[in-house]
């Protein structure tokens, strides 16, 4: 593997890591069964995300940034 794909899919993996978390947050403080489903299955995180896009949008975004230099990577 080359430097920069490793760096790009290095910085991709972080970027989503940061958006999951930020969605946990985000569910928690909305309701306790989001947050709890959020935690162990991590796609349900993503899918409050697109329910809630007044609230998490910024989180959404941020995983779309982390899937595209997943996919430069």
């Amino acid at each position: 593997m080359e430097a920069t794909s490793a760096t790009l899919l290095t910085f991709g993996l972080a970027t989503l890591l940061a958006s999951w978390v930020m969605l946990l947050i985000q569910s928690w403080k909305n309701d306790y069964a989001w947050g709890l489903c959020a935690l162990i299955l991590p796609p349900f995180a993503y899918l409050y995300g697109l329910f809630r896009l007044d609230k998490a949008g910024q989180s959404i975004l941020l995983a779309l940034i982390g899937l595209v230099l997943v996919w430069m990577a």
